[in-house]
């Protein structure tokens, strides 16, 4: 997907979580398994039907989609927005850093969850094929900056590569900073070199 011109296209990542399979029976009963709303981008992954509520100290956001496959460990995304209204503190993350962050309350069909950890703003970051990275001359960890063009231009500085032959190339970033940039999935953006 990488080409001379160094556009690379955007996912914009809605508020989700992903559950142990643990968490996943409390919130849904014994030996439930997701069944699949829609197929991701990246392959392998996909949008549940299933749907859950988040309740943090000052409000609730309900109907928040999980993401399948089962993880290891339960974690949600949200953005900084939605931070503020539940009136949780979450850090920065790479997808999967969740030790130290903050917790919050899931409440599911069957029963509830209490968070102790687990609740980042997701670090933006371009999943790379590693035909990709080769040709962007990009290693998976490098940080890269990405340029906006339009009426609300900017440059994404910070932005992780992440490089494996499960991705397909694709620059995510939560609702609040495609907002921001006034971009929606499929819009493309500039690698700046």
């Amino acid at each position: 997907m990488a080409s001379t011109n160094n556009k690379i296209p955007v996912g914009v990542s809605g508020r989700h979580v992903h559950l142990s399979a643990k968490d996943l029976e409390t919130l849904f009963g014994p030996g439930y398994e997701l069944t699949e709303y829609r197929p991701l981008s990246q392959p392998g992954q996909f949008a549940a039907n299933e749907k859950v509520n988040l309740v943090g100290p000052k409000s609730r956001i309900d109907g928040v989609r999980v993401l399948g496959p089962v993880r290891d460990q339960t974690q949600v995304e949200i953005s900084l927005t939605d931070a503020y209204k539940l009136g949780v503190r979450p850090p920065v993350r790479d997808s999967g850093d969740v030790d130290r962050s903050v917790g919050l309350t899931i409440e599911g069909p069957k029963g509830s969850i209490a968070l102790e950890q687990g609740v980042i703003l997701a670090k933006r970051h371009i999943h790379l094929s590693p035909e990709d990275a080769a040709a962007f001359g990009l290693v998976d960890k490098q940080l890269v900056s990405v340029r906006v063009s339009g009426e609300r231009a900017l440059v994404f500085e910070q932005v992780l590569c992440r490089v494996s032959p499960k991705f397909v190339t694709e620059f995510h970033i939560d609702t609040d900073e495609a907002n921001a940039a006034l971009l929606s999935t499929g819009s493309t953006v500039e690698l700046v070199k």
